[in-house]
């Protein structure tokens, strides 16, 4: 096999596992790990929950005294700090591995070069980076976080053939199909944070959680689910119309109130329900500025966050160039002329039209899964 080639073939396993821990992972990065010799894979392991073992020291143990002389394929470059668990370098070193190969760098301060160094310093060879594009992918909102203190910003919505969203009434359920459905709810125990608007509240009265049967629907294992967590559910509401029967506020899990208003007395009846209250700045429309809500859940450590809202909402991201990603959900249905649009989002000239690249289109079910990226300045 050559050289090349086999390096390939085992970080793409070692990909396969850091999907594993993409839904526990969270705030830590979720990295996979495959420990080979003679060419055969003789241990794996992923992230686990906070607190718990990484993706080398599972591997490790998983492999036992074969991991004396193999090579380790790690997606990220192995932590070399003391943090809530040992550095995995210096695991990776007790074992007795012949060399690393790794995905990617880890741009986090605490460890920027430090874990592949001190490899190198006992000797290990250390070899990368090998498949680097897919390697950051598979981390993108723990990249982002770490480089700039703000989450990766994913907007899913769902829209039909027409490019609409929902019926001029407001009736919006069902556009698509049970298969779309699950995987929201899949992208969702992915995110650390879920944010809405207060007006999808107050016309819709989602729940905005992840419920097991979707995910067994979307494919993910009972044991897996046993340990997911809900993610934070954010309500943006910048003049405080939350009623405390909305069903948001019925789930398990956070629920993180981003409004305009200071008055405390107002904020008393959601605290009384267990709801945190932020007084956010407003920006020139009154409304809550996005650019602080993102710095806010930046600093408490969310990756990745999904935002799941209306046009308005959707529309604001999009403009303020803060909406990295887009996951659009397209069914077979023509709504006409009179619904809703995708995103308000007014433009008056080709120029100003938003340019996306489109990454990839699959089919989930009877609909159309697309994913895109808005060209930004800094893509």
């Amino acid at each position: 096999m050559a050289i090349q080639s086999m390096h390939h073939e085992f970080m793409t396993l070692a990909l396969k596992q850091a999907s594993f821990g993409q839904l526990i992972a969270r705030p830590n990065p979720a990295v996979g790990c495959v420990l080979v010799k003679n060419n055969q894979v003789v241990g794996t392991g992923y992230t686990q929950q906070v607190g718990g073992p990484h993706a080398e020291v599972m591997a490790i143990q998983a492999a036992g005294d074969l991991a004396k002389g193999a090579i380790a394929y790690v997606t990220l470059e192995p932590c070399g700090h003391y943090g809530r668990t040992p550095p995995c370098s210096l695991a990776l070193i007790e074992a007795g591995v012949s060399a690393l190969v790794y995905g990617c760098q880890d741009p986090n301060p605490l460890v920027a070069g430090q874990g592949l160094s001190q490899l190198r310093t006992a000797k290990i060879e250390v070899i990368g980076p090998i498949m680097e594009t897919e390697c950051k992918r598979s981390n993108r909102g723990f990249l982002q976080r770490m480089k700039t203190n703000k989450p990766y910003v994913i907007n899913k919505l769902a829209m039909s053939l027409d490019g609409r969203t929902a019926m001029e009434s407001g009736e919006s359920q069902w556009i698509t199909g049970p298969e779309a459905r699950a995987q929201v709810h899949l992208l969702r125990a992915q995110s650390c944070a879920v944010i809405t608007g207060i007006g999808s509240i107050l016309r819709d009265n989602p729940s905005m959680n992840v419920r097991a049967d979707e995910l067994i629907l979307a494919g993910v294992a009972e044991a897996t689910i046993e340990l997911i967590k809900q993610p934070l559910r954010v309500v943006l509401d910048s003049q405080l119309r939350l009623p405390t029967s909305a069903k948001i506020l019925q789930q398990l899990g956070s629920v993180l109130v981003m409004t305009c208003v200071a008055d405390l007395q107002r904020h008393q009846a959601l605290i009384d329900m267990g709801v945190e209250l932020v007084v956010c700045a407003a920006d020139d429309q009154g409304k809550v500025d996005l650019s602080s809500v993102l710095t806010i859940l930046g600093q408490r450590q969310c990756n990745q966050v999904l935002v799941e809202a209306g046009a308005g909402l959707s529309g604001a991201f999009l403009k303020a160039g803060l909406t990295h990603h887009l996951v659009v959900y397209m069914a077979p249905k023509l709504l006409g002329s009179q619904a809703k649009a995708l995103f308000n989002l007014p433009l008056d000239t080709m120029a100003q039209a938003v340019d996306v690249d489109i990454k990839g289109i699959s089919q989930v079910g009877n609909d159309w899964r697309i994913d895109a990226t808005p060209k930004r300045p800094d893509n």
